[in-house]
Formats: C-alpha cells, sequence, structure tokens
C-alpha cells in the first residue's frame, strides 16, 4: 500500500496522518527517546483501526526495537488515558499473539514488545512539560472501599498502565520539537490558527490564512500544497469540536453575551462564532446526524442546533454552510 494510500486512512486526525508516514514516526520516535535509529523500514505499524468493545480508534501505534509504541494526539484533556490504553493494549497484544501464532497455554513464557504509552497534549487548557498519568490513581483507595476488606496478598495492583504526557503547544518541550521538526512545525500550524481565532476570525478563514502562513514559511509545505484540501476539511472536523466551540462558548459566557449570541443577533466576534457553529452544523448533517446526536456531539444547547438545523432544511443535502447562514441572519432582521 503506497504512502499516499495510508495518509487518506487516517484522516481523522492531522497528526495521526502525518505520523503515517514511517520516516515521519521514527522521527518522532528518537525525539520522544533520545535514540538515533536511521532505518524506517524496521518500523511496523499496528494502528487499531476499531478496538475491541469499545468502538474506537488510536491515532498511531507500532512495533519498532522491541517496543510496542501508542501514540495519541490530545487537545481535550483526559485524565482517563490509562483506562483507554488499557483496551488499546489489550487489541494490540491479542493481534500480535494471533499473528505471532503464540501459544498461550506454552510451558515457556512468551517474549512480548515492550508497551509504551505516549499522549502529545496541545489543548488550551495550561499543563505542565510532562506529566505521567497511571491507572493505578483511578482504582478505590482501601479507605473508600468496604470496611473490614481485607487485602490478603498486598497491597500492589493487579494491573497498571502509565501514560506519558507531553505538552507539545508552539513553545513547549524544545528539545523535544528541535528533535521532531514535524513535531515543530505542526504545533506551529495549531498556534497560527488560534492566533487567528483569538482575533475574532471565522475557523474557515483562520484556517486557511494559517495554512497560506505556514506554505510561505515552508513549515509542512509539501505536505499542505499536495492535500491541502482534505487537510482542511481534517482541521476543521478536529479543531472544531476539540478546541474552537468549546472554548469560544466558555469565553461568551464569561463575557455575558451567550444570549446574543444564542440568538445570531450579536456582531463581530459572536457573529464569527454564530458562522463557526452552523459550519459544525453542516457538516453533521451532510452526514446524516439527527438534532440530538448533533447537540450531544457539539455541547451545544439543543434549542440552538435546531434552530440552525430548521434553516438547514431548504438546502439539503448540500447544506452550504453560507446560505444556512444567511438564512438564519434574515430571520433574525424580520
Amino acid at each position: 500500500m503506497s504512502n499516499e494510500m495510508v495518509n487518506r486512512e487516517y484522516k481523522a486526525s492531522l497528526f495521526a496522518w502525518i505520523f503515517s508516514d514511517r520516516e515521519a514516526a521514527l522521527e518522532l520516535y528518537n525525539s520522544v527517546n533520545g535514540t538515533d535509529y536511521d532505518d524506517p523500514s524496521e518500523l511496523r505499524f499496528n494502528t487499531i483501526e476499531k478496538a475491541l468493545y469499545m468502538g474506537m480508534k488510536n491515532d498511531n501505534s507500532f512495533l519498532f526495537a522491541g517496543d510496542m509504541n501508542l501514540y495519541e494526539h490530545q487537545s481535550t484533556y483526559n485524565p482517563n488515558m490509562p483506562l483507554r490504553g488499557v483496551f488499546y493494549f489489550s487489541a494490540l497484544y491479542w493481534a500480535y499473539v494471533k499473528e505471532q501464532g503464540l501459544d498461550l497455554y506454552s510451558n515457556a513464557r512468551l517474549k512480548l514488545p515492550v508497551p509504551r504509552y505516549i499522549v502529545f497534549y496541545n489543548g488550551s487548557k495550561e499543563m505542565p512539560e510532562s506529566e505521567e498519568l497511571r491507572l493505578s490513581d483511578s482504582f478505590l483507595k482501601r479507605e473508600e472501599q468496604a470496611e473490614g476488606k481485607e487485602r490478603p496478598y498486598g497491597e500492589e495492583p493487579a494491573l497498571e498502565c502509565v501514560v506519558q504526557v507531553l505538552n507539545v503547544n508552539y513553545g513547549h518541550n524544545r528539545k523535544l520539537m528541535e528533535g521532531c521538526r514535524k513535531l515543530q512545525e505542526y504545533a506551529y500550524l495549531v498556534n497560527a490558527i488560534r492566533r487567528r481565532l483569538s482575533e475574532g476570525k471565522t475557523l474557515r478563514a483562520a484556517v486557511d490564512e494559517a495554512v497560506d502562513e505556514c506554505i510561505e514559511g515552508n513549515i509542512l509545505k509539501e505536505f499542505l500544497l499536495r492535500n491541502r484540501v482534505e487537510v482542511t476539511d481534517v482541521i476543521l472536523e478536529e479543531y472544531d469540536e476539540e478546541l474552537h466551540i468549546r472554548s469560544e462558548k466558555k469565553l461568551s459566557y464569561e463575557e455575558g453575551r451567550s444570549e446574543g449570541y444564542r440568538e445570531g443577533q450579536s456582531k463581530g466576534q459572536n457573529e464569527g462564532r454564530e458562522y463557526a457553529l452552523v459550519e459544525l452544523v453542516a457538516r453533521k448533517l451532510r452526514k446524516g446526524k439527527p438534532v440530538e446526536v448533533i447537540a450531544e456531539e457539539l455541547e451545544t444547547d439543543i434549542s440552538q442546533v435546531t434552530r440552525i438545523c430548521e434553516a438547514a432544511q431548504s438546502f439539503a443535502p448540500e447544506y452550504d454552510a453560507g446560505q444556512i447562514f444567511a438564512a438564519l441572519q434574515a430571520r433574525t432582521d424580520k
């Protein structure tokens, strides 16, 4: 399978797409581990397409140098990543055992690659350069359990999963960034989008201008030139839900302007937020999602989503965001 075909299968996440290339993944591995391996052909991807039981995907996982590497990108802080890791690694090791033809009932101890779980965080929450999360932090402590319950075999839990969370916002973890140029350039692109959002620009305008800036500055240039349309769609999809709507919704409430925002009557920045939400809803309508699901996924009041969906009915099945937004504005002006 060609690298381009592999890339297109990873469009759910820009991070996963960029690092689905063996050379990029090896560069990231070397930077994380302080190694200098130089043969990407030895790296073998085993990314989960659909994890058992959970119906969820992971970003990138690969076997290399005796390690079972699980790399996740995260733009919304989630302290439950160790539990997710348990499900991911269970599926990865099950596939490994089957592929290698290993006998779980053998008298000999099986040799397995070492699990390494790294989360690359670039959300808006203030985070240290590095943080360790453990599954055992979620376990009920002795004082939280029923009185009198004994543990005859000691205090050590039978299961553990350790996650190293690395802050990859632009300007953080400089040594890591210097060791992996693509990671540094990815962080720059995200930061360029955020700068424009903070100026009150619509999400699409922020993405378009940030991509132009990166191309002109030779940042992810070849990748962006080759895949600009698809890259833009990916960024809009993941950025909308993960970063923009949540932060902007919070800001709107804090500024006491949420009522005007919901009714589509505010100007300037609030108008940009309204249009961004229309774009989100339109994209989900094109996927055939009902109002209730859209409201839940966007963490937005259902009445607000319903209002947009009603205006969007006249523009099915294309659901052009510009036309929908204009129709909403026309209703407001009446």
